[in-house]
């Protein structure tokens, strides 16, 4: 199997993309590769008011940014050189698929099966997505 230069991997919280962001620190160590990590704030999520609410979308997105710079240092403790972290804004799936993958131009995509949130709760909604769609090569972890 070929080794991969440059790695996205999705995180949301959920069980099963820590296992994702855990192999895809392996997995960069392993293959010397740059590792990217992306998180994105569901705006569905919000009620009518707070999506309205521009100070209260900027101080989720601020949280989030907080938020993922934990996973980028925990990446660097355990000795991934490259390591950059990226917040967007969508339907996670789409939002992968269309934006942060043209952006950042990752040859793999680790994620986990499920996820934390919303209707993503089963499988076949953002992973299948991503997986189907992907332009890429998509790891899926369980």
């Amino acid at each position: 199997m070929e080794d991969f230069k440059k790695i996205l991997v999705g995180v949301d919280d959920s069980a099963d993309a820590l296992l994702a962001f855990r192999y895809a620190i392996r997995r960069a160590k392993n293959d010397n590769a740059e590792l990217i990590i992306v998180s994105i704030l569901e705006s569905h999520e919000m009620n009518v008011f707070e999506a309205l609410d521009k100070d209260y979308i900027h101080g989720e997105r601020a949280d989030l940014e907080k938020h993922i710079l934990k996973y980028q240092h925990e990446a660097q403790k355990a000795g991934v050189e490259k390591v950059s972290a990226v917040v967007a804004e969508g339907e996670a799936g789409e939002t992968i698929v269309k934006d942060v993958i043209p952006h950042v131009e990752p040859d793999l995509l680790i994620i986990g099966s499920q996820s934390k949130k919303g209707l993503a709760k089963h499988f076949g909604s953002q992973a299948a997505y991503m997986a189907k769609y992907s332009p890429i090569s998509v790891l899926v972890i369980r």
